[in-house]
This record gives structure tokens, sequence and C-alpha cells, in this order.
């Protein structure tokens, strides 16, 4: 007898709202676990803190490696079985950091959980509603990024919370049981099965053009690979360092992590004018709009001007129109077939960035300090500014 999944589909509503809850679960209990429980880990276990720190970014690598298999399999068959392996790996290597006895065994840990970020974070999951709704997808993505917003806010606390009432070690079992008992199955038995993609169609003719176009244009894919990966960078670094940053330029703690909680909602807010805005323009200018707000937000940080404030909120807009952008221009460009692996293989080299930016920016701090960091950071997304528009002539040429 076939089962309920394949006899009615699941409506749009229902997938985009199961899978935000999911990217909420999935974010809270892998990028952000950190944050909160790395000192609380460090106390009880006397392990160093920078290596504490680093199983995210050996979990991230890993997600890298995995991120172009992934996006095949996803093209294949289709996200359910993919973004299930994902929840079982992080509820899996969850359990791992819970009963972890040594150092090795909690890397090893995060390697687990590695391979489950590379299954189903963000482009994993773009990848999913590519290959579900072709190119209708562009507003269930914008949609899903709203939800992405929040994992924060909604995990920071949690986790701070479960850490005062059973400890780091029972808060990895908390999020364990989020990932085994409420995401897998919502994967599997509410994720419909992957459709075949129809063929690219759109209502913005400069947008059909381009998904019509030869798909041998390995130009315009390293340019926007390199873009994507240089606004993770920038992003990655300044989310690990922003506090030490605004200290040292003379704001207090208090103060920088007040000032630092506008990202959230600068994001959140970018995302949803763009998702009410998204039909009357192509993707390439949410792109440009993402990097600018980047840029005039690094160069207002740099140069010291007193209303850090907007300077956040620029760059949170940014960043919060960079994950959208990230999933909606490849499939403008390239069309929905094909979109699943392409999404792969941009999304290694762009975890790998987010792996080393921290790195990176501690020595940058180290060498240059808070001001040469911030000047550096400025040039970096001024070049991404030049190389979007960049992009945006060679899309025009097409």
């Amino acid at each position: 007898m076939q089962s309920a999944t394949s006899t009615v589909r699941p409506t749009r509503r229902t997938v985009i709202a199961a899978l935000g809850v999911t990217q909420i679960l999935a974010w809270g209990s892998s990028y952000y676990l950190p944050a909160v429980l790395a000192e609380p880990i460090a106390r009880d276990t006397h392990w160093p803190l920078p290596w504490i720190v680093s199983g995210l970014s050996i979990g991230l690598v890993l997600s890298a490696l995995v991120s172009p298999h992934v996006g095949k399999a996803i093209e294949r068959r289709g996200g359910r079985q993919v973004l299930a392996l994902s929840a079982l790996a992080i509820g899996l290597g969850q359990v791992g950091l819970a009963l972890a006895p040594n150092l090795p065994c909690f890397i090893g840990a995060w390697v687990v959980i590695g391979v489950g970020m590379g299954a189903g974070l963000y482009d994993a999951t773009f990848a999913t509603l590519g290959r579900l709704y072709g190119h209708d997808a562009r507003s269930a993505i914008t949609s899903l990024t709203l939800f992405g917003g929040f994992a924060s806010t909604v995990c920071w606390p949690l986790s701070a919370f479960l850490v005062s009432e059973v400890g780091w070690r029972g808060t990895c079992l908390v999020y364990a049981a989020f990932q085994l008992g409420f995401a897998l199955p919502v994967y599997l038995f509410i994720l419909p099965q992957a459709v075949s993609v129809d063929a690219p169609r759109s209502d913005h003719p400069q947008m059909a053009a381009v998904s019509n176009a030869p798909r041998s244009s390995t130009a315009l894919v390293m340019l926007l690979a390199v873009t994507l990966t240089l606004a993770a960078m920038i992003s990655s670094l300044m989310s690990v360092h922003l506090l030490t940053i605004l200290q040292a330029r003379g704001v207090a703690l208090a103060a920088a992590v007040g000032l630092g909680a506008l990202v959230g909602p600068s994001q959140v807010t970018a995302r949803t004018v763009e998702m009410f805005i998204a039909r009357y323009h192509h993707p390439i200018w949410t792109k440009i709009a993402s990097v600018s707000f980047v840029a005039v937000g690094m160069l207002t940080l740099w140069a010291g001007i007193p209303l850090v404030w907007a300077s956040l909120g620029f760059y949170g807009a940014g960043i919060g129109l960079e994950s959208i952008a990230r999933g909606t221009l490849p499939l403008a460009l390239f069309g929905a077939r094909g979109y699943a692996t392409l999404m792969g293989r941009l999304a290694m080299p762009s975890l790998l960035a987010q792996a080393t930016a921290p790195w990176i920016g501690a020595m940058l701090l180290e060498r240059i300090g808070a001001h040469g960091t911030l000047a550096a950071l400025a040039c970096a997304a001024a070049l991404n500014v030049a190389l979007a528009l960049w992009l945006a002539w060679m899309v025009g040429r097409r």
C-alpha cells in the first residue's frame, strides 16, 4: 500500500514552514552552538578553548568536502533522503559531543556534524527547493531565509537556558533529540519526493534569456563562485570578531553586545523587503544591493563615523540579502536543470572560506590591529562590489 506521502503532496506553504523550522534547529545545533557552549565546555573539561572552538571550523571543512556530492545526490533523487541524512548526522554528532570523554572524540563528533551541515544547511535546502519547484523556487528560497534569520535569536537563548539547567552535555542531548525525534521525521514524512524539473521559465525576459543560454560559461560560474566566497569570508570573520573589533575601537562591552544585536534584525528586515519586491527585479540586483550594503557598512566602520549602529545596520542588511542572492542568482542564471549540482559546487569554496576566515581574522587582529583589519575588510567588500558589477555586465551581455 502506498504511503500518504506518495499520494498526497504537501502544499508549498507546508513545505516551506517545515523546512524553516528544521533550518532553525539545524543552524542552532551546529553553526551557532560553540558561541554559547564553548566556555562551559572549557570550564568543565579544561580542554583548550581554541581547540573547542576549532571543532566548528573542522566541521565546516567537512561540509565543504561533501557539498559537491550532496548537490549531485539532490539532483538525482531530490532532497528528502539527503536532508534526512543531515538530521541523522547532526543528531548522532550531538550524541558524540555529549558522550565525548576526551578532546579527540569531541573533534571526531564535529566531523560527523560537519557531514550533516554539508547535507542540511542553506545550500542543500536551496537545492532541494530548486529541485521541487524549478524557477518558482525563488520566492520559496526568500521565505526560507526569513526563518533562518531567527536561528541565533531562538537558539542562543535556548542554549544558554539549557546549559544552566542540564549542563553542556545535556544541552547536546536535547539538540540530538530535536534532530532525531523531530527534524528526521519531518524530512521523511512531510517533504515530498522530487518531481521532474520543468524547463526554465521566468516572468523576466532578461532572466529567461540568461537561463536558456549555453551552460559552458565557465567564466560566469567562476566569477559567481568568487563573489559568493568573498561574501562568505567577510560575514564569517565578522560574526566571530565583531565584538572584539568594536571594543578595540573604544566601545564598551555592553554597548558592543547591544550594537552587535542589531545585525540580526537588519538581516530579517532586508529579507522581508526583498520578499515583497523580488517579483519586480532580477536577482542580480539583489546581489548588487547585498555587496553594496556590506561595503557601506565596512567602509563607515573603518572610517570611524560615530553612527556605528547605522554601519552595522547596513552590514546586517547586506548579509541578509546575500543569503537570498546565494540561492536565487544561480537559479536565474543557469536554470532549474542542474541547479542542485551547481549549488553543491558553489558551496565548497564558500564553506572553506567560512572555516578559515576566523583564523585569518585572528591573525589580522594580532598583526595589524582592529583598524587595519577593518581596512582589509573594507577593501575586500569594495572588491566584491566591483565583482558583482562585472557579473551584472556579463549577464547583460548574454
